[in-house]
């Protein structure tokens, strides 16, 4: 027998003792056979009582494979998990959440995955929903009569089946809705008396080929025609690249469009690589908010292309500043078949001249067919390596720049996917020129999703065989709400990068009650109150170790930034899961902080 220390993967994690499988003979063997239906690969879960039934089907029925359960040690993080994982892959992970407390413990991280618009198939567990079968105490506290009104308003669909039949037509349901654009989580809730109730006669597993999602839905000819006119008779067009998928032939065709148009291109750091971001058409960096030179920039434009761009009627009212937007706005967005008015994630209403409602992977080719453009970008050269730029030793602190420059020159060579940045990160630091050499943000803004991210997006990198490495540089605010999430990683064998940029404080908020002290004209000097992260200062790289991970640092000199950043790299290629913790100078750039500081367009 194969011991720990020699497994490698997943998949050689948590064997069950062999033995002779049944056909399904219980509602919850019918739930796991669904499962394995839907290709679902993996199932992340905190234990819980309500889903017993389940557990013991996707373990004794299943034996542990296809789905594979994935211990977390948070709700919060087997959802974050899923998410990392659909913004690799693009296709949903299954996660299991316990009755009513499970699922609220998992609210924010749903909501990150809502307001990222991923596909997540999240199950839930209640009950008995009759009263009569409840034990005496828990099974009343942990029953809800509607559970899913606790995520209905930022999950796309969910149910509550009351039969095995109605169990597997919901799921099938469920898994369509969600892979269809805009995509999103979903929620089924398993009443316990379903799971545990013998079946009377074999259950037939429906044909899964007949109930797939819908093509997308393509823009009329006319509409497309109106679309390509104005860009066509644009004299100076902006291209703004949001949520823009994972495909190498959609990059390739955005390249095609930018420089058949002679377009300049914005990105968001929100929502991951679109377009090369050292591309001589990328007109700005790559930022969460725009600056006001950004603004100026975007302004001069006089048609603008919204590739599902993260709040357009925002970004277009900043750069105006409040007033008409002169320019031509074309919309290609899915977006507001999720729009609801319980949440105001769809952000502000923008005006749009042509509204084309479909995914950028659909209307990409047929827009470069109706200008008559070439799918195929021009070639470029390969990127120069990174190499050592800024001093070492001179500086008594780390900042955000060198420890950017210090990573990518102990990648050099290896391709990273960058899962999360934190809100400090300017734009220049780290070019991107790949689909997967950035994922963007959770979605949410949800602080401590960052763990639970690298983690999935660890695991479909290594599932995909992507030869890629997986890197967060979290804040450590991000990294000490999520910090059990690298446990998960630990137990599976997921080689992973995270830095935290470790300023010891809850930075972003020092710089809001800094504002706020300028207006009232109080001291601006006790904006660490209730912030700073010291005395005692946290251990992080002790708590990654103490959670089977590789934990390097505290680092905080610049001249210990190479080796230690040297030493990470290793480990991960190694196959481990690595911590490093990097003491850095508190501060943003400029231009993020002006931006982050306004209260609106006008300032």
């Amino acid at each position: 027998m194969t011991s720990r220390n020699e497994q490698t993967g997943p998949a050689d994690v948590e064997q069950p003792v062999p033995h002779a499988v049944a056909p399904a003979g219980w509602g919850s063997d019918c739930v796991a056979e669904m499962l394995r239906l839907l290709d679902t690969r993996y199932v992340a879960l905190n234990p819980g009582a309500s889903f017993r039934g389940l557990h013991d089907s996707l373990v004794n029925h299943l034996g542990n494979r296809d789905p594979q359960m994935l211990l977390c040690l948070h709700e919060g993080h087997a959802v974050g998990i899923a998410h990392g994982w659909a913004k690799v892959c693009a296709k949903p992970m299954a996660v299991v959440l316990h009755s009513n407390v499970g699922l609220m413990h998992g609210t924010m991280a749903i909501f990150n995955a809502w307001c990222d618009r991923v596909p997540v198939i999240i199950l839930g567990a209640t009950g008995p929903v009759d009263a009569s079968l409840r034990r005496p105490w828990i099974d009343w506290i942990h029953t809800a009569r509607d559970q899913g009104a606790l995520v209905r308003n930022f999950v796309k669909f969910d149910d509550q089946p009351a039969s095995v039949a109605a169990a597997a037509e919901g799921m099938l349901r469920a898994a369509r809705i969600a892979m269809t654009p805009p995509h999103g989580p979903v929620y089924i809730n398993l009443d316990v008396s379903l799971q545990e109730a013998k079946l009377a006669e074999p259950f037939r597993l429906p044909d899964a080929s007949r109930f797939r999602p819908p093509p997308v839905p393509v823009p009329p000819v006319d509409a497309l025609a109106d679309a390509a006119a104005l860009l066509r008779g644009a004299a100076r067009p902006a291209i703004l690249m949001g949520r823009t998928g994972k495909s190498e032939t959609c990059w390739g065709q955005r390249v095609a469009l930018a420089e058949h148009l002679g377009a300049a291109v914005f990105t968001d750091l929100k929502a991951g690589a679109a377009f090369p971001t050292d591309h001589p058409l990328h007109a700005a960096p790559p930022a969460q908010l725009f600056s006001a030179t950004t603004n100026a920039r975007l302004r001069d434009a006089d048609v603008v292309l919204s590739l599902d761009w993260i709040d357009l009627g925002g970004t277009l009212r900043a750069a105006w500043n409040g007033a008409d937007v002169t320019a031509r706005v074309i919309q290609v967005s899915p977006d507001q078949y999720v729009h609801n008015g319980w949440s105001m994630d769809h952000q502000a209403l923008p005006p749009s001249d042509v509204h084309l409602l479909s995914t950028t992977e659909a209307v990409m080719p047929l827009l470069l067919d109706a200008l008559g453009a070439d799918a195929t970008p021009a070639p470029r050269p390969a990127a120069p390596p990174v190499t050592a730029s800024l001093p070492r030793n001179p500086a008594p602190e780390i900042e955000i720049p060198l420890l950017a420059e210090a990573m990518q020159i102990a990648l050099a060579g290896r391709d990273a996917c960058v899962v999360r940045l934190p809100i400090g990160w300017g734009g220049p630091l780290w070019h991107f020129r790949h689909p997967l050499d950035n994922l963007g943000g959770d979605g949410g803004g949800g602080i401590g999703a960052g763990p639970g991210l690298v983690v999935g997006a660890a695991l479909a990198l290594r599932e995909a065989g992507a030869g890629r490495i997986a890197v967060a540089v979290l804040g450590d605010g991000d990294f000490l709400m999520g910090v059990t999430a690298i446990w998960t990683a630990a137990r599976y064998r997921l080689p992973l990068l995270i830095v935290v940029a470790n300023n010891r404080s809850n930075f972003n908020d020092e710089l809001h009650q800094e504002r706020v002290a300028l207006e009232r004209g109080r001291p601006v000097a006790n904006r660490w109150i209730g912030q700073a992260i010291t005395d005692p200062d946290v251990d992080i790289a002790a708590m990654a170790r103490a959670q089977g991970a590789v934990g390097i640092g505290p680092v905080s000199c610049p001249s210990q930034i190479d080796a230690a950043m040297a030493e990470a790299v290793a480990a991960v290629l190694d196959g481990q899961c690595v911590v490093v913790d990097v003491r850095i100078k508190p501060g943003y750039d400029a231009g993020t902080a002006a931006a982050m500081m306004k209260r609106s367009p006008k300032g």
